[in-house]
């Protein structure tokens, strides 16, 4: 947590290996990400501030493209299920442009659901999102979190993510 330009995306960009850092190394079961690239990224989802989308394809095509870069086929089923989960139910052949900003948001964070990933790193996960939408992700990390991973995010609100304690890191000036 943080003020707005304290250093918040910067920090998790690095944890990610996008960024450059200037001293020390990143961690990943007790090896550098640098030696380790290829395993870490399979590990790894990150959600930035951006959805992350393509504007011109379908919902469903967005979500394919998503899953077959990881390396894994996505389910119909699945996905619909998923979508539905989401509050974005018979929006899967939808074009992305036609959607609003938090409509976008939840399809940028189904692919969290859909992703083997045992490390989420979410910037500002909880932008354009609804009371629903928030305590519907809050349930997501927690499931998560409970299933053995681990998420590391920034947020300017309170986050609850149930029985499960969270460790927190304030970045000052």
């Amino acid at each position: 947590m943080g003020a707005n330009g304290i250093g918040k995306t910067s920090l998790l960009r690095m944890l990610c290996g996008l960024s450059p850092i200037e001293s020390g190394d990143i961690l990943w079961n007790a090896q550098s990400i640098r030696t380790q690239r290829a395993s870490f990224q399979r590990d790894l989802c990150y959600l930035g501030h951006l959805n992350g989308l393509q504007e011109s394809m379908t919902v469903h095509e967005n979500l394919n493209f998503a899953t077959a870069l990881r390396g894994h086929a996505c389910d119909a089923r699945v996905v619909s299920a998923t979508l539905a989960r989401f509050g974005v139910a018979g929006r899967g052949e939808q074009l992305v442009r036609h959607l609003s900003q938090g409509q976008k948001r939840r399809v940028a964070l189904t692919r969290l659901a859909l992703s083997p990933a045992r490390l989420w790193v979410l910037d500002e996960p909880f932008v354009a999102m609804d009371d629903a939408g928030v305590r519907m992700l809050c349930e997501l990390i927690a499931q998560h979190l409970a299933g053995g991973g681990t998420t590391v995010l920034t947020s300017h609100q309170s986050v609850d993510i149930g029985q499960v304690p969270a460790q927190m890191l304030e970045l000052r000036a």
